[in-house]
């Protein structure tokens, strides 16, 4: 994949990935008024967040981190990639169709292990009942993210990134039309997550046929490739699996709060946003181009590509850590405070957004850093930093819980991200030059630092100078939007000042960029 066509796909991805996360925002903002923090909320996002658990094993995470590399460097070779996936494909569903079925007989199990602090009161036995409903959808999502996999891999982004579009707009969907009829909201959208799963499943399976990659399910046969995909794939789980531990450990310890699971989902979906649309999107392009291009032996490319991924994902991220770190309170209140959703919320919201801020940056680029060693087939050594990292956040969630309570879990998370980026780039070192970053990558870095810096002065001037509007109904709307409005500007300027970017380069790239 030449530059221009990775920018390209970055696009592709980026843009789908900020529509999906934008209706997700509304999505978000439906469920914190008509649901609130609170029993429903909390019960909502611990029984939503199982699925979504196992998701980072099966699908996107762990199982393609393992999948995508070989079925590109098959791809590439043209040795029999449809007949892999197919087997891949069917060996997936047969290991989620048994998990489904154990994960609904033990579901008061797992729920106690995710989120013991609901114990002894009306938010277990809710969070069981919506578990059972929402688990299934563990089995549609992973084979849809497979089968995303595969279209990544032949070049073609669109359909894979516009799939969690689906399931946004069915949850939107099922809130507006419950609340319209006098239904119980929680219900309608804890029974629209499996529909969804299928559209979304529907989708890509589509998609795939229309690109030629004519995969079917097959009866599951143990190949020497097949061993070799669970040799490789079994460290990314694990790896995935303890990154998840970190979200569970977070939850234990908010579970133990009145409310904090919900205030700490919120600030997720926040600066989820910018990661969602960067840096997972970079990633999803980042590692196919990387396999091809160590396929054929194209070391300076491939540095040429990591190069480019992280000064784009940078010069995206960093600002955007910087909005959250100064305005957390003007982007909670105007984009939750609403109906269930009080004033004292949107404060211990702020607080946690602002601390995933600081994190931000990290959190992208271990989506820049793990396809070098995915890319390889090396999925032990990040099981190995992941390992670390999970300590890191166990002790300080648990530890600082005693004296600063929930707020701790995003503490943790924040610190033991940068522990991970400090594991990770320590390991490429031993792949030589094409793990290291370029000096033009340096020479911009610190150019998009200062300009982001710059543009925190602004927004920080700015808030004080809008402050009165934003504590009038209609006007905050326009307040944030004029805040951010002036935060973008002065970004472009001072970046541009400063040599951080050139937008005469942007634009020749983009004209260059194939239909």
């Amino acid at each position: 994949m030449k530059p221009v066509r990775l920018l390209t796909g970055i696009l592709t991805v980026g843009g789908w990935t900020l529509l999906s996360r934008l209706l997700g925002f509304v999505r978000d903002v439906m469920i914190a008024s008509y649901l609130g923090p609170g029993v429903m909320m909390d019960s909502f996002v611990a029984a939503f967040r199982l699925p979504n658990m196992f998701r980072r094993f099966f699908a996107e995470g762990a199982f393609n981190a393992a999948f995508v590399p070989m079925f590109s460097k098959r791809l590439e070779a043209d040795e029999d990639p449809l007949g892999f996936a197919s087997l891949a494909i069917s060996g997936l569903g047969l290991v989620l169709l048994a998990l489904t079925g154990l994960a609904l007989v033990f579901m008061p199990a797992l729920v106690w292990a995710t989120a013991e602090g609901f114990v002894g009161d009306q938010r277990f036995d809710i969070t069981v009942d919506f578990g059972r409903i929402v688990f299934p959808y563990i089995l549609f999502i992973s084979l849809a993210a497979l089968l995303s996999g595969t279209l990544n891999a032949a070049g073609r982004f669109a359909a894979a990134a516009a799939a969690p579009v689906l399931l946004n707009v069915m949850l939107i969907a099922a809130m507006t039309v419950a609340a319209l009829v006098g239904g119980k909201v929680a219900t309608a959208l804890v029974w629209a997550i499996p529909f969804a799963g299928v559209a979304q499943l529907v989708l890509v399976w589509q998609a795939a046929s229309r690109a030629g990659l004519h995969i079917r399910p097959v009866r599951p046969r143990w190949t020497p490739a097949m061993s070799q995909l669970v040799r490789v794939a079994v460290p990314a789980a694990l790896a995935g699996g303890v990154m998840q531990v970190n979200l569970l450990v977070g939850q234990q310890v908010a579970s133990n709060y009145d409310k904090a699971v919900s205030w700490l989902y919120s600030a997720d979906r926040l600066y989820q946003l910018p990661l969602g649309v960067v840096g997972i999107a970079v990633g999803i392009v980042l590692l196919p181009d990387l396999s091809r291009r160590l396929k054929s032996g194209d070391d300076r490319g491939a540095r040429m590509a990591l190069s480019r991924a992280g000064e784009l994902s940078l010069a995206l991220t960093v600002p955007c850590a910087l909005a959250l770190m100064v305005i957390p309170l003007q982007l909670v209140a105007v984009l939750f405070e609403r109906g269930a959703f009080g004033s004292d919320d949107s404060a211990a919201t702020a607080l946690a957004v602002a601390i995933y801020g600081l994190g931000l940056p990290a959190f992208v680029m271990q989506k820049i850093l793990q396809p070098l060693f995915f890319a390889r087939e090396d999925t032990k050594s990040p099981f190995r930093y992941a390992v670390v990292a999970m300590i890191v956040n166990a002790a300080l969630a648990i530890g600082l819980a005693i004296w600063i309570g929930w707020i701790a879990a995003a503490f943790a998370t924040t610190l033991a991200g940068w522990v991970m980026v400090w594991q990770l780039m320590r390991g490429a070192r031993a792949f030589g030059d094409v793990a290291r970053f370029d000096s033009q990558f340096y020479r911009r870095l610190w150019r998009i630092v200062l300009a982001s810096a710059l543009m925190g002065v602004v927004l920080w001037g700015g808030g004080v100078l809008l402050g009165p509007l934003f504590a009038i109904g209609g006007w905050r709307w326009l307040a944030l939007l004029v805040l951010l409005v002036a935060g973008g500007i002065s970004y472009g300027a001072f970046g541009q000042m400063l040599g951080a970017f050139r937008l005469s380069e942007i634009r020749s790239t983009l004209r260059r960029s194939p239909p």
